[in-house]
């Protein structure tokens, strides 16, 4: 009897004692796991920035899955909301914490982001940059120099000026509407010009740095009598568009752009790189530099290719466009209805 009681009270101390000890392994087991601190910033909540986020973030659990290690981007993923005050503040708190890598989301973060960790040496592997080069983030394509380097999503201009002509063959003015102070847009407004004047056609410009500036740019345009819109791969109309692609519906206006957000926000057409893709891209080459220690000064920049155009069938039907030329034009053509995000 007395020594089943014995053998009952260190039953119950060693099932305490398990149970002390089994949290413990787990916790011993999870701090073993290696884990690299990513930050993730985007300039502003449009579909294709969300886009890209939600693809970088799908690849890095994927990743994390393959090789047993944690990629920890749930605590450092911000937005600045198109404030630079704001990105400011991102870029200072991203520093105190000492991330291993940043993850720009355009060229006006990167830029913020390649200032803050100029004396770190943090690597910064950015995406959606139309012109790393133009804009001073990195030396060349080939060899970016520094701590930096990622996805570029260049515009092909001359073939968006392409559809616009096989839309509207006759068409005698186009409307350019961009932020002058997005460094993405400077470059392919630079070549719409060069190529609607060796066209003989006329342009005129407007600009606007946030929405509402945008809107009334738009409405410029418009009273002018534009018979077309081309806006780059630029951050604050794409911020705009929902509220800006009715305006040219009514004015039966087509507004052709650089990205597919573009269209599915309502514009008639985007044209440009696959964002799923750049998403993927990115996080992959973060995983290069975090795992394989490869250093970011000779990862060439990823240029993605161009030749996807999104039509919007709605404005499109709106418009009264026929657009079943465009598959000679670019190598797909893609259609879509008005929401305001991608399903992924």
């Amino acid at each position: 009897m007395a020594f089943l009681l014995l053998l009952a009270l260190t039953g119950c101390g060693m099932s305490d004692r398990i149970e002390q000890i089994a949290p413990k392994r787990e916790k011993d087991k999870k701090e073993s796991v290696t884990t690299y601190k990513v930050a993730i910033v985007q300039y502003d909540d449009h579909a294709s920035s969300n886009q890209i986020i939600s693809n970088i973030e799908g690849e890095l659990d994927k990743k994390s899955d393959e090789l047993g290690v944690v990629f920890d981007y749930a605590g450092y993923t911000f937005n600045s909301q198109a404030d630079p005050s704001t990105l400011d503040q991102i870029a200072d708190e991203i520093s105190s914490e000492k991330v291993d890598v940043i993850i720009p989301i355009s060229t006006p973060v990167a830029q913020v982001m390649q200032s803050v960790t100029e004396e770190s040496g943090t690597p910064v592997i950015f995406s959606s940059v139309s012109d790393p080069v133009g804009a001073g983030l990195v030396t060349s394509l080939e060899s970016p120099g520094g701590n930096i380097t990622g996805v570029s999503d260049a515009l092909d201009t001359v073939t968006v000026m392409n559809l616009m002509l096989a839309a509207r063959p006759d068409i005698r003015k186009v409307g350019l509407l961009y932020d002058t102070d997005q460094e993405a847009s400077t470059l392919s407004i630079k070549t719409a010009k060069s190529i609607l004047d060796e066209k003989g056609i006329a342009w005129e410009e407007e600009t606007g740095h946030d929405p509402e500036t945008i809107g009334k740019a738009a409405d410029t345009l418009l009273a002018n009598k534009v018979e077309a819109v081309f806006t780059p791969t630029d951050n604050t109309v794409m911020s705009a568009e929902l509220e800006l692609y009715q305006k040219f519906i009514q004015a039966r206006v087509p507004h052709f752009a650089g990205a597919d957000s573009f269209a599915l926000n309502g514009a008639f057409c985007g044209y440009g790189v696959n964002y799923r893709e750049a998403g993927k891209d990115t996080a992959d080459m973060a995983v290069e530099v975090l795992v394989n220690k490869k250093d970011p000064a000779n990862i060439p920049v990823k240029t993605l290719e161009n030749g996807i155009a999104t039509i919007n069938i709605e404005t499109a039907e709106a418009l009264g466009i026929d657009y079943s030329s465009f598959s000679k034009i670019c190598s797909e053509v893609v259609e879509t209805t008005t929401r305001q995000e991608f399903d992924d």
